[in-house]
């Protein structure tokens, strides 16, 4: 998927809401106890409920990891059931990979080619050659961990290193890479103070942005400081909306979360005027 063709999604539904895919089998509604394939038929409810409000999906890979093999192929499930049924949404696998360039390059086939998801989120700290395989693919995206919501982020994001922000510098330094237009960043909600001058450095990109719900982000905030001419922000929320209720009204509930995002979203792109 090209940025023009993820932008017009968002112009069409009023939204750039990303619902992350972070499925834990404790959490969900029992009817998917005696599930053969639970992880793919929760995931498959929550997506035919929640589509025409989001404009990307973010499976989780360490909530289908922790569970073998058969994790594995329920996130090969999940995306083979987006492309086929809902193909105009934005798929991110959220892997967080980060290695050396030969080993890079093979998470990028992977990830790319095998799973064909549109974007892969990478950790930066080895840097342009642990990234730049992924930016070597036709109308798809790396998405580098920029400034991260967790409290663990200012052990080392906000380090000074000449006057610059650990953060920042990253972000300056990655606009010199190869393929670096086929980059975007994750920014955490918790951290929307630091959008402005985000904004300075890389004005284009795209943000994801997670900690909205559940980790108490601010979309107002997000919107106000991170909108830009082609929205370029993915506002993610996950526990919020696939946890809304552990009954069996979980996908209505999911829906009702989702269009509630939504619709305070419309607000803001209205605001900017980018519809």
């Amino acid at each position: 998927m090209t940025q023009e063709a993820l932008y017009e999604q968002i112009r069409l539904k009023k939204s750039f809401l990303c619902i992350g895919l972070d499925i834990d089998l404790e959490k969900l509604p029992p009817q998917f106890k005696k599930s053969k394939d639970p992880l793919f038929e929760f995931a498959q409810s929550i997506i035919d409920a929640t589509h025409s409000y989001a404009v990307a999906y973010k499976p989780n890979l360490a909530f289908f990891e922790t569970y073998g093999l058969e994790g594995w192929k329920a996130f090969a499930k999940i995306t083979q059931y987006l492309k086929q049924k809902h193909p105009q949404h934005f798929i991110i696998a959220d892997a967080k990979r980060g290695d050396i360039g030969n080993t890079a390059s093979r998470y990028a086939k992977a990830f790319f080619e095998n799973y064909n998801v549109d974007a892969v989120t990478i950790a930066p700290y080895m840097g342009k050659d642990a990234v730049e395989p992924f930016l070597s693919y036709k109308d798809k995206f790396g998405i580098l961990l920029a400034l991260t919501s967790n409290p663990g982020a200012s052990d080392f994001q906000f380090t000074e290193l000449a006057g610059q922000k650990l953060y920042e510098k990253v972000l300056e330094k990655s606009k010199n890479w190869e393929g670096a237009q086929q980059l975007m960043y994750v920014v955490g909600a918790t951290k929307a103070a630091a959008l402005s001058d985000i904004r300075k450095i890389i004005p284009e990109a795209f943000l994801l942005v997670p900690g909205v719900g559940a980790q108490g982000g601010s979309l107002k905030e997000v919107a106000e400081e991170g909108l830009n001419k082609q929205c370029g922000l993915l506002v993610n929320s996950s526990r919020g909306i696939l946890y809304a209720s552990q009954g069996k009204d979980f996908a209505e509930a999911a829906a009702k979360e989702a269009q509630i995002l939504q619709e305070e979203m419309a607000y803001y792109l209205e605001q900017k005027k980018l519809l």
